[in-house]
């Protein structure tokens, strides 16, 4: 009879003295540390882009309270006068917010509430009626007309207290009822695809084929600058081109309901004109990343911010107007505010011809720029 003796359990590592694990510790962390470090990605996502955004909002709204809306008085309203009268030496002043302008040509006023150069337009009614029309082009700026009038309305019959209330308000808009606020979206969320696909297609490429040496071999071959250079605005313009049908096809379905006006193919050469224009800041970023992930990373410290100050996302009548004048030396701005004016303003071929020079201007100076830092490879 043989018997089996219990397998022998292994002996018990020493037990690691104090000193070493706080050691070992130590040394683990370091090299986790040194390693997000040197991480472009993680050291963009995680710090620098959460601080642009602080930085961004933050200047934005610094300045935050009621924006200065611009009136036009057509005629003599009385509601103004009564009101002031009313309101004088009072903090938080309704009136202070208004920026009114004298108007005799009613036709006149209209046309430049419609096209966003005026925020409101007011006029004496008869029986102390006061008509206040405005554009739900720029939502923001409609509500705070909205409400500033009714402020200014409540104010002067406070006034005549003990007597019927002199005034009574007739608020509307001067588009079609009918519009809906997808006639102001499609313009911004368009401008910024356009931008995004421009930008990172270009600077992509051309940092992928320098890493690769596809740009090392094509100077090799009898196939000239220009011809690449072509090639690529081509290919840009086409996925743009593609991106406007695309969004104008889903935002006209009934569900949404986009209606465009008569000159809305105007767009077309403009977003042409923005990628050429986009495209040239993607060379430029491009010829100054050594790799993907940094071209990246100021794709999108250069994209964001433009995206806000453009308006693609939110209105700046918040911002000072020190950063409301810095917003006009982005492309974005120009594309949006176009492109808005022909989709859903009525805006025809000089509403967007100068956005389009400006655009191409912009295009050529930054790929002068371009070519400065410009490598046919890493080396």
């Amino acid at each position: 009879m043989t018997t089996t003796s219990a397998p022998s359990r292994p002996a018990a590592a020493p037990e690691q003295p104090e000193q070493e694990r706080v050691s070992a510790f130590g040394g683990l962390s370091r090299v986790m540390l040194l390693g997000f470090v040197r991480d472009r990605g993680a050291l963009f996502f995680t710090l620098i882009m959460p601080l642009m955004f602080l930085l961004l909002f933050g200047a934005l709204y610094k300045s935050g309270g009621t924006p200065h809306v611009k009136i036009a008085e057509v005629g003599q309203v009385q509601l103004l006068d009564t009101a002031e009268a009313a309101l004088q030496g009072q903090p938080n002043n309704p009136l202070a917010a208004l920026e009114i302008t004298k108007y005799t040509d009613e036709s006149a006023a209209l046309e430049k509430v419609k096209k966003g150069e005026l925020d409101g337009l007011v006029e004496q009614g008869t029986d102390g009626r006061v008509v206040v029309r405005y554009s739900q082009g720029d939502q923001v700026k409609a509500s705070t007309v909205q409400g500033i009038m009714n402020g200014l309305v409540q104010a002067a019959n406070q006034q005549a207290a003990g007597t019927k209330p002199p005034f009574s308000m007739d608020l509307g808009q001067v588009e079609d009822k009918a519009l809906k606020p997808i006639q102001y979206l499609t313009p911004g969320l368009l401008g910024y695809a356009v931008a995004m696909g421009a930008v990172y297609g270009a600077s992509f490429t051309l940092v992928s084929w320098r890493k690769k040496r596809v740009l090392r071999r094509l100077r090799l071959t009898p196939v000239s600058t220009g011809t690449i250079v072509a090639a690529r605005v081509g290919v840009s313009v086409l996925v743009a081109l593609a991106q406007t049908g695309l969004f104008l096809a889903v935002a006209t379905m009934p569900f949404f309901g986009l209606k465009l006006t008569g000159n809305w193919w105007l767009v077309l050469p403009l977003v042409v004109c923005a990628t050429i224009a986009f495209m040239s800041i993607g060379l430029v970023t491009g010829a100054v990343a050594k790799s993907e992930e940094a071209a990246n990373g100021i794709n999108q410290m250069l994209i964001l911010p433009m995206s806000f100050l453009g308006g693609a996302f939110i209105p700046l009548d918040f911002a000072p107007g020190w950063l409301q004048t810095v917003s006009h030396a982005l492309p974005l701005r120009y594309l949006i505010v176009s492109a808005k004016s022909v989709l859903s303003q009525g805006g025809g071929l000089m509403d967007v011809l100068p956005s389009m020079g400006g655009l191409l201007a912009f295009a050529a100076v930054m790929a002068l720029i371009a070519s400065r830092f410009f490598n046919w490879d890493d080396a």
